[in-house]
């Protein structure tokens, strides 16, 4: 059911919390990990089933990528896909959308096709960075007409022969590493990929793909902190599961801490290269009570939220869930190590700094960090809080929405991009806490 302003370009009015809630929410699977697993599947040396993949807007742009391509996918059954790879098929082009994945972990698979491949995306992914991944590819022996711009849209055509070695500057991103890991074990030679730029974001991000890899019989070597080998060979998957998104799981779990009470998340590994896998110490230390009892997380809160400073280099994607809690917190607070999510979906850090202004809270984007006062003493004000086709900006204002009145979500349609349901999971969740006395 379709919830009233939850439409793509509405106005959805976000829901206060009643009182302290107890909730089970059940998350989607990864994201990064279905879209690896994917990718991995196509290149598999037998049919690949996937089960609890998410069935998303960047999932669906991915499958497509991968379709155009040549290679069959048949994901009628929603709980199980089945990949058959194939040869690589030339001559086609790839709508990337706004999917991050499907415009850094596609084109290195061009290498390995019989013919050039034409690329683009939403307006916003025509700004997002693509020129270090272009250049690597161009150090493989392909040709790259990007129009000198390092961005969409691009065609790339594949090499006569591939080289075994590839710098790759990812200061921006760690998707163009992965992406160039992905294809390495089928390049003939395997690859060597060294990272030369002077900061790496996401690493957790990158170990997730080397241990999608090792898991799939791919030898990975990492003499250094920068540097990784894959030896060629066969992709042996078979059957895989997904996790839960454990990114996805914050914002529910970031609403105990809100409105007091108890959230909890089944399914959460006992270990994971998801950075998500951050959010217990990090809510701990903003006064939370967090316990794993078998595979759920119950995270309680008192609706006291404490300052951090926190360095989330490793985990830029949760920050817009931690700036949340940071800006309705008692005290200030600085998230630091984050200067590249100025260049995803949106740039996350102005984003972030204007919606907790456009509310009447106090924040200051730096360079590479954000600073806040906390929560003001009369609160938060009545906004229309914009979403920049950004999900995580669309969960973020959801959580300060738990305590404003009148705070309103522009286009919150646009969670579909990792999380089709969020509305109705959120709404959900908040039924079934207790009304307050």
């Amino acid at each position: 059911m379709t919830l009233p302003g939850t439409g793509p370009g509405q106005v959805w009015d976000a829901p206060v919390a009643a009182g302290p809630l107890d909730a089970t929410v059940a998350v989607p699977g990864s994201k990064s990990l279905t879209n690896r697993f994917l990718v991995l599947a196509a290149l598999a040396d037998g049919p690949v089933t996937i089960r609890g993949g998410l069935a998303s807007r960047d999932s669906a742009l991915m499958i497509a990528a991968l379709r155009s391509l040549g290679i069959g996918i048949d994901d009628a059954d929603a709980d199980a896909w089945r990949i058959l790879p194939g040869t690589l098929r030339g001559g086609g082009h790839v709508d990337c959308g706004l999917a991050g994945t499907v415009m850094r972990f596609v084109p290195p698979l061009v290498l390995l096709a019989d013919g050039p491949v034409t690329f683009d995306g939403d307006e916003g992914a025509r700004v997002r960075p693509m020129g270090p991944l272009l250049s690597a590819l161009r150090g493989l022996g392909a040709q790259v007409d990007d129009d000198g711009r390092g961005t969409l849209p691009f065609t790339v055509t594949p090499p006569q022969s591939i080289p075994t070695e590839v710098d790759v500057d990812s200061s921006a991103s760690s998707q163009f590493v992965t992406g160039l890991l992905l294809v390495a074990p089928r390049l003939p030679g395997g690859l060597t990929i060294r990272h030369v730029g002077a900061s790496l974001p996401s690493l957790p991000h990158i170990d997730m793909t080397c241990e999608a890899l090792r898991d799939a019989g791919v030898r990975v070597d990492q003499p250094d902190e920068r540097t990784w080998t894959v030896h060629p060979g066969p992709i042996a998957m078979g059957d895989v599961r997904v996790e839960p998104d454990l990114s996805n799981a914050g914002p529910f779990l970031a609403a105990a801490l809100v409105a007091g009470g108890t959230v909890r998340i089944p399914g959460w590994p006992s270990q994971t290269t998801q950075p998500g896998a951050l959010f217990p110490e990090l809510l701990t230390r903003m006064g939370a009570t967090c316990e794993l009892d078998g595979d759920v997380l119950a995270v309680t809160g008192t609706g006291r939220i404490a300052g951090i400073d926190a360095d989330l280099s490793a985990a830029g994607e949760i920050t817009p869930t931690i700036a949340a809690l940071c800006a309705l917190a008692d005290g200030p607070s600085q998230l630091t190590g984050i200067a590249h999510l100025r260049g995803h979906e949106t740039d996350r850090l102005a984003a972030i700094s204007a919606e907790v202004e456009r509310a009447g809270g106090h924040c200051l984007a730096r360079e590479d960090s954000l600073e806040f006062g906390g929560l003001p003493a009369t609160g938060l004000a009545p906004a229309v809080m914009e979403t920049y086709h950004d999900h995580r900006m669309a969960t973020f204002a959801a959580i300060l929405g738990l305590v404003a009145p009148g705070l309103r979500i522009r286009d919150v349609a646009t969670t579909a991009k990792t999380m089709p349901d969020f509305p109705q999971l959120w709404t959900a969740m908040l039924r079934s806490g207790a009304p307050r006395a």
